[in-house]
């Protein structure tokens, strides 16, 4: 029986608007994680900081089921800290969406607006679902997509690791196959790169390189006003 691997390629940039990143971005045989942190230079330390800590989690030797486990302690922890670093006038905090990998089984975290998409079989599929307001508002019926695109709080975020409460991370299992091409990424990539364009950018070449290339151009040639970053990862029998 063949194994399984990542092949894979990373993209991060500050963006048209921003002199700062404050994303952070790790891409491995085992895990994928992409942060997004937020309010200047303690957002920069924050997104690092959850990235960080969850590359020990590579050399874990559990089974899937309690890596669950493992990366929720990891987020609790990472949350515990960014909050220990507030003050009354500064309150950093970093959204966080990771795979981490053993053998054909892919524990997902997420915390936040950083999302996980996966093309399957030509069929794009977002497996994160936004902790935001706007969110919110379209769960509940009280805003239209069309006006969700636009809306001033779109970017309003309703969890995030060092925010004022400790808070509950997304988890899940997934099982891998063969073909399986994920995205990583963070909004300023699928706050302005339509999902149509996103689904076309996945689907139209086999290596990852080119195609975090692509969508890193797609996300300039509109206006790219916030840090950009996209991990590709393509799981192919090694």
């Amino acid at each position: 029986m063949s194994t399984l691997t990542f092949r894979y390629a990373v993209r991060c940039d500050a963006g048209h608007e921003r002199s700062t990143n404050e994303d952070a971005a790790y891409a491995g045989d085992q895990l994928l994680a992409v942060a997004d942190g937020t309010r200047g230079e303690g957002g920069a330390a924050a997104s690092l900081a959850a990235v960080n800590a969850l590359k020990p989690l590579e050399l874990l030797d559990k089974p899937p089921v309690e890596l669950l486990a493992a990366l929720a302690a990891t987020v609790d922890e990472v949350d515990r800290m960014v909050r220990a670093t507030s003050t009354d006038s500064h309150q950093p905090a970093t959204t966080l969406t990771a795979l981490l990998r053993r053998g054909s089984q892919l524990a997902l975290v997420h915390v936040g607006d950083t999302r996980a998409y996966l093309l399957r079989a030509g069929e794009l599929t977002q497996l994160t679902q936004d902790h935001t307001w706007v969110q919110n508002q379209l769960d509940h019926g009280k805003l239209s997509p069309a006006e969700a695109i636009t809306h001033p709080q779109r970017a309003l975020l309703t969890r995030a690791l060092g925010g004022t409460h400790p808070i509950e991370a997304d988890l899940a299992l997934r099982t891998a196959l063969p073909g399986d091409r994920y995205l990583l990424c963070s909004d300023g990539l699928s706050a302005v790169v339509p999902r149509t364009d996103l689904h076309a950018a996945l689907a139209e070449t086999a290596d990852p390189e080119p195609t975090a290339q692509r969508l890193l151009d797609l996300a300039h040639t509109a206006g790219a006003p916030d840090n950009t970053t996209c991990i590709i990862a393509d799981v192919v029998a090694a």
